[in-house]
């Protein structure tokens, strides 16, 4: 269990000192997504802070999705949920704020104390459950539920994490060749790459709430394919659970969707087990026994005069040691005058570019790099007031070429389960239920390989993360589509074009052929279509 030491730790110096409008407290710790920290709002309510890492926020798909779901996650509001309370999704790099919780994650008080008793259980599953009601009502589903996503208040349990985890596993993540989601709390159909339905959420519930009475996931441990066949193939063995709650987890964990219980259904179960709360609504002693002794939350931290009065929607990296000479006015007005000379000058020479942009701003738009003719994936530049600061970052960009090749927008498809039962279309991205498709997983008695009529197959040996352009000029030699999977592991990249231009990254997530009788491989698909 988290002592306030661990809980909080200081800021160290590649962190932020302000995002947004908030002077960040502590580090409270970081996950795929980024780093979390502690702040307040101007009331000092505790707030949990989270900023995207620099590869996701420069991918244009991930800034799409993460927008739309940050809307969508606004609508939340539950009483077992951590409600997001302010984001700027178009940021440099993007944010969010929860509501923070001061109570441990699931998973560290199953680590702390072991498994959990069966009223504890049925009060946390009563109270996901509803969280999740919430969450799906707003139109999202979580898709990443799991221990360390559930944390244990007062009161009962907090969903965190709602509202991004389809931005995040959409995105891919070339760069790092890392999946987002939890495959060992997945349901059947997303480690298949199946359709995502609220019934996935109830599947990684059961298995969420299997692991409170466990200490460990239902499926086992051991090797990651062997565990994800294991959930795809085989039915959970309930025998290791208390006889009491078998049935409910039996509709829980249906390998069909169709079959498996509704959020209402898990509710109205366990409330009925769990009978009249004696104590005022503050949950059964149980329940305060295994969250353990309250946390003191930090303080909130004074704005120093130098931030007091910097715009809300940027990221405030430290930039000079604390010992540095505080800068005269005369040496600002100087650099401010130098600053105005510069810009007019760009402005001058810019001509009718500037001017587009300059009119596409007065409107109170944002122009996204993406999302221009003619320009790359990256950069973007944001509507708001014309201060000097935004000028000089405006004017160090290099305006586009407006005979540069664009950039195509990438499609993300994430986890794509490749066996010797489907095949796999670059311009549609979806995995076809036959082998008609263009790119097909075989396994023989010997070797297992990917194959393809049309498609170019070229496997990457250089440090991850390709881009569109390391990939297109990778190609332009290619022949072979055939391409051995022996020297493929985790991790690993292949690029491949089609007969219709496409060009793709496949990043393989989970490679299993031990067994070629039921050898699979899980790859993250990323597409470019032809301009």
């Amino acid at each position: 269990m988290n002592t306030p030491s661990e809980a909080f730790r200081p800021l160290q110096a590649d962190d932020p000192v302000v995002v947004g409008s908030y002077r960040l407290a502590a580090r409270l710790g970081a996950g795929g997504m980024g780093r979390v920290y502690l702040s307040h709002t101007q009331g000092g309510r505790p707030v949990a802070i989270k900023v995207v890492r620099s590869e996701l926020a420069d991918n244009p798909a991930f800034r799409r999705r993460f927008r739309r779901e940050i809307a969508a996650a606004r609508r939340v509001r539950g009483a077992y949920t951590a409600e997001l309370i302010d984001a700027d999704p178009e940021a440099e790099p993007p944010w969010l704020a929860t509501l923070y919780v001061p109570g441990p994650s699931l998973a560290e008080a199953v680590a702390e104390r072991g498994p959990l008793p069966v009223p504890a259980v049925l009060w946390l599953m009563a109270g996901v459950a509803e969280a999740l009601q919430a969450i799906h009502d707003a139109g999202i589903v979580h898709r990443d539920l799991k221990p360390s996503n559930v944390l244990l208040a007062t009161d009962g349990p907090r969903v965190i994490d709602f509202g991004i985890s389809l931005a995040a596993d959409a995105t891919s993540f070339t760069a790092t060749g890392a999946a987002m989601g939890t495959p060992v709390f997945m349901a059947p159909e997303q480690a298949s790459g199946g359709e995502i339905t609220p019934a996935t959420d109830v599947f990684a519930l059961g298995q969420t709430a299997a692991f409170a009475l466990l200490g460990e996931p239902l499926y086992g441990d051991g090797s990651l394919p062997a565990v994800l066949y294991r959930i795809v193939h085989s039915a959970p063995d309930l025998s290791l659970l208390p006889e009491e709650v078998r049935p409910l987890f039996a509709r829980c964990l249906a390998a069909d969707p169709k079959e498996r219980a509704t959020l209402a259904d898990v509710v109205q179960w366990c409330r009925e087990r769990i009978g009249p709360d004696p104590e005022g609504g503050e949950g059964p002693s149980v329940w305060r026994e295994i969250r353990g002794s309250e946390l003191t939350v930090p303080v909130p931290v004074p704005l120093a005069p130098s931030t007091r009065m910097l715009p809300p929607t940027s990221v405030h990296w430290p930039y000079a040691p604390p010992s540095a000479e505080p800068m005269s006015r005369r040496t600002r007005v100087a650099l401010i005058a130098g600053a105005l000379a510069a810009v007019t000058s760009l402005a001058l020479l810019g001509g009718l570019g500037w001017a587009a942009l300059g009119s596409a701003e007065s409107h109170g738009s944002t122009v996204t790099g993406s999302e221009r003719p003619g320009a790359g994936a990256s950069g973007t530049v944001s509507s708001g007031s014309s201060s000097v600061g935004d000028a000089v970052e405006a004017s160090s960009r290099p305006s586009p070429s407006p005979t540069a090749p664009a950039t195509p927008l990438p499609i993300a498809e994430p986890l794509q389960f490749l066996d010797a039962t489907n095949s796999l279309n670059l311009g549609d991205q979806d995995v076809r239920k036959d082998r008609k498709g263009d790119i097909r997983f075989t396994c023989g008695a010997e070797r297992c390989s990917l194959e393809s009529r049309s498609s170019v197959l070229l496997p990457r040996y250089d440090k991850p993360g390709a881009t569109y352009d390391m990939c297109e000029f990778e190609l332009r030699h290619a022949t072979s589509h055939h391409l051995p999977l022996a020297a493929v592991a985790a991790g690993s990249e292949i690029c491949a074009r089609d007969r219709t231009g496409n060009i793709a990254l496949l990043v393989v997530q989970v490679k299993s052929t031990a067994s070629p009788d039921v050898g699979f491989l899980m790859v993250d698909v990323t597409v470019w279509p032809p301009a």
